[in-house]
């Protein structure tokens, strides 16, 4: 499973993103998980099953799902207190359930 975090820069989900694979890892699931900031979006998004985005950026969410459609890619937005949190476990729970 390919999940895409997209964030603002792109550097402040990294630790979520590592949080993510140690998670899907425990589980034995096998997944490809990337952060990228909005500016690479367009790019990242058609090699994805499932988008989240962070929720600094919640405005572009109907943009960002609009987006998606387009591509039959999901997207969310990651829940703040998640975020904050770096709840890997939790984020990756939500992806998981996206797809299904």
């Amino acid at each position: 499973m390919n999940i895409l975090l997209i964030c603002s820069a792109g550097m402040s989900t990294s630790l979520l993103v590592t949080k993510m694979e140690k998670a899907a890892k425990e589980k034995g699931i096998d997944a490809t998980i990337w952060a990228v900031s909005t500016d690479s979006v367009d790019r990242n998004l058609p090699k994805a099953d499932v988008a989240l985005i962070g929720p600094q950026i919640r405005f572009q969410l109907d943009v960002m799902k609009e987006k998606g459609a387009k591509l039959g890619v999901p997207v969310e937005v990651i829940d703040s207190v998640d975020y904050g949190m770096c709840n890997g476990p939790k984020v990756l729970e939500k992806a998981l359930k996206m797809k299904k």
